[in-house]
């Protein structure tokens, strides 16, 4: 006999990674805490595998429950869109995204464009900043969805990356490393600078930009290496310097962070974001 997936444990489900934390994933869902954790439980019983793990305080979720994920958030835009569908409703109001330059220069555009075009009754409101900067803006209710790079750690990561030193493979020979890097704060700026410290490798900021096109015109003309994901060669800056004598970077993720007071519009964008993310990335 075939076994359902309840929508509503899938809707608690995904609230909850969103959120990071069955606290204030309650505001979303309005559920209390101790519903959520038998919803998890029967929804645990249902797949028949752990979807949840502790990592000393935080939750974080097991490589079954990142398979759930994408197919939840697919389930729910599904159940969503026929209900409006059938009730003569569509998506309206306000969406507030921020983004990384990385996502917004570099595959979002194509997001963005299809979801204004299926929802014309949506004012989208699009922010691109460092990570810190639209966190606090989230936080601050400025911002209803955050997709940024952040630790790997992040109880919000959806996506895990890596870090590549990418430009001419002859700067290597320099006595000391050219480097084009953003300003800070930036992750891959600070992860960097610490392993190459660490190694003893000399090196030189020699382009400082608060632009992503700076950075790349610098690797592009052969001045200065970069860390960036490899997302970046996609615009044609350099090749990898992977294996070539530099430091190891590490692993970096993709995080998406949704607002508990996120609108049916916001929530509805946030899971397209997640599948993009999925599939290119």
């Amino acid at each position: 006999m075939p076994v359902n997936l309840p929508t509503e444990l899938l809707r608690s489900f995904v609230a909850i990674v969103e959120t990071g934390s069955m606290q204030q994933a309650t505001e979303r869902v309005f559920v209390t805490q101790s519903a959520l954790s038998l919803q998890m439980r029967r929804l645990e019983d249902v797949v028949r595998l752990p979807l949840f793990h502790r990592q000393g305080r935080k939750l974080r979720v097991t490589a079954a429950g990142e398979q759930l994920l994408q197919t939840a958030r697919q389930i729910l835009v599904m159940n969503d869109g026929v209900l409006a569908a059938l009730q003569g409703q569509a998506l309206s109001g306000q969406v507030r995204i921020g983004l990384n330059q990385d996502f917004a220069e570099m595959f979002l555009p194509s997001v963005l464009r299809d979801f204004v075009t299926r929802h014309p009754d949506v004012q989208m409101q699009v922010r691109v900043g460092g990570g810190q900067e639209l966190l606090e803006a989230l936080r601050e209710e400025q911002l209803d969805v955050v997709l940024c790079v952040r630790e790997a750690s992040d109880p919000n990561t959806i996506k895990i990356g890596s870090m590549e030193w990418l430009g001419d493979q002859r700067l290597l020979e320099h006595p000391v490393l050219p480097l084009a890097l953003l300003k800070p704060p930036c992750l891959f700026r600070a992860a960097a600078q610490r392993v190459l410290e660490a190694s003893n490798r000399p090196f030189r900021i020699i382009v400082e930009s608060a632009s992503l096109s700076g950075v790349r015109a610098a690797v592009q003309a052969g001045l200065a290496v970069t860390c960036r994901n490899p997302l970046f060669i996609d615009q044609g800056p350099a090749s990898t310097l992977q294996g070539c004598g530099l430091p190891a970077l590490p692993e970096v993720g993709f995080a998406l962070h949704v607002s508990p007071q996120a609108s049916p519009a916001a929530q509805h964008l946030a899971a397209l974001v997640a599948d993009a993310v999925a599939a290119v990335v």
